[in-house]
């Protein structure tokens, strides 16, 4: 049978947060797709860059000048790598709203999207030329560094962009199981490449086309791979989505932008108190969420005597069930709403995370049972949080939100790592004390995210709460 143009045209439709599309439309549709091809494209970044391989590799002993004390050098290097990433924290929470509010203001946040994500994909494939060579080990890592954190930042302004397109693809009937797929997507599309760049480059001493590790090309290879990878699944949602701009009557400069963010800021303080209450529980929680993740695997290694080898087989199973269950609990998000979501996720992370702690002495099936848990509902919280957002967020406002929620959660990216280093002094230096740290910022987070009060009509609390939605926020 025939496409039905008619049908065609209105899947690929634009939708607004307007009371009208509270319905629902088919999932699979090809808006909806694209989206989420940037997810799965951007783990290039996210996983290979900035988490198993990049990092790694330039913070190892390949980077350490002949004669040099090893430890030290490491530890020199592993400092210039922190100092960089908090630089390009610090400019993101300084850019992303004023941004955001540009984007809205033009009506366009494909733009916005496409600009930032190419500047990403250009400082990746400038890794390629960080090589070690003797005599020159030190500028490299400062290079290396340097484009990292050039990445980070265009990074993270794109994801503003792409999540504020996120009520242009779909309804809020639909939202909760879209944000899961993208996300979920993410997850998988980072096991994929990983698996690829591992069997090809980064595991065999001559890997495909001829590469060994001579000069870093296995990771250098590997780089220039998932550089392509990103860059190929961006196209996508740049061509497929449409956008139907409308200009902002009063333009709006760069320095205006930061005027109007505080404008805006402080009408949220006198009209929607629930906006700010959820940027702030969340930029704590969703900070518990990233250390999760962050330390698992030091403490696979450290507490549970993980080798190498272990703790990647962890990771890809860790990444495979927390894509797997982040897809699914869309559904449950679009039922009953991200509020339950987020709620039970928390309280589920914590119940496992002091279960690892408590537990640790039985040994490796015990993290095993429980990091499976864990990585289990990293997924669906951190979708859920993204959905909730676009649920509160004014038509014509949605990058400005996003811009917001990048800033919140940048402001409290220091919480994981302070709380991890505080209990494990706490309790005589021993590692696994720090999982009782990482627990303290969830339920911090999650009391904090208990004690909003959210208003009525925008499905915060699943199908049935579209009914109030012209009724005043109560502050």
């Amino acid at each position: 049978m025939a496409d039905d143009p008619t049908r065609a045209a209105a899947d690929d439709a634009p939708t607004t947060a307007g009371p009208a599309p509270f319905g629902r439309q088919r999932l699979l549709r090809k808006p909806v797709l694209a989206w989420a091809a940037w997810d799965w494209g951007s783990a290039a970044f996210n996983s290979v860059v900035t988490t198993f391989v990049f990092t790694v590799w330039l913070t190892s002993s390949t980077f350490v000048e002949a004669g040099q004390d090893v430890d030290h050098a490491k530890g020199v290097h592993s400092e210039w790598l922190g100092t960089a990433m908090t630089i390009s924290g610090i400019c993101v929470a300084l850019l992303a709203p004023a941004l955001g509010a540009l984007a809205d203001a033009s009506g366009r946040r494909k733009p916005w999207l496409g600009w930032n994500t190419l500047v990403t994909v250009l400082a990746m494939a400038g890794m390629v030329f960080v090589r070690p060579t003797p005599g020159h080990l030190g500028g490299a890592v400062v290079l290396g560094v340097t484009l990292l954190a050039v990445g980070t930042v265009f990074y993270e302004l794109a994801s503003v962009a792409y999540n504020a397109l996120l009520l242009k693809i779909t309804t809020p009937g639909n939202l909760g199981r879209v944000s899961g797929l993208g996300w979920g997507s993410g997850y998988v599309g980072g096991i994929v490449l990983l698996l690829v760049l591992f069997v090809g480059f980064i595991n065999p001493d001559v890997g495909w086309f001829g590469v060994s590790s001579k000069d870093g090309w296995n990771i250098r290879a590997a780089i220039a791979l998932a550089t392509v990878w990103m860059a190929v699944f961006a196209i996508p949602v740049l061509v497929a989505v449409k956008e139907h701009p409308e200009r902002d009557p009063q333009a709006i400069t760069p320095l205006g932008a930061y005027a109007k963010l505080g404008r805006d800021v402080a009408r949220l303080w006198r009209t929607r108190r629930s906006m700010l209450g959820y940027l702030v529980a969340s930029a704590v929680y969703r900070d518990g969420l990233t250390g999760v993740f962050t330390f698992g695997a030091v403490l696979a290694a450290g507490t549970f005597g993980f080798s190498s080898s272990q703790v990647i087989v962890f990771a890809i199973a860790a990444n495979v069930v927390a894509g797997i269950f982040t897809i699914a609990a869309g559904w449950l998000d679009d039922r009953f709403g991200p509020r339950r979501v987020i709620a039970v996720s928390l309280v589920v992370l914590v119940l496992s995370a002091t279960a690892i702690f408590v537990l640790h002495a039985k040994g490796r099936t015990v993290f095993w049972v429980a990091g499976l848990v864990l990585s289990a509902c990293v997924g669906p919280a951190q979708s859920a949080s993204r959905g909730l957002l676009a649920r509160m967020a004014d038509e014509g406002r949605e990058a400005e939100s996003f811009g917001l929620y990048a800033t919140t959660g940048r402001v409290a990216t220091f919480l994981a790592p302070a709380a991890w280093t505080v209990a494990i002094r706490w309790g005589g230096d021993h590692q696994y004390w720090g999982i009782l740290g990482i627990v303290t910022v969830l339920v911090v987070g999650l009391v904090l995210f208990l004690l909003v009060r959210f208003p009525a009509g925008r499905r915060v609390d699943g199908r049935h709460d579209v009914t109030a939605a012209a009724q005043p926020e109560l502050v």
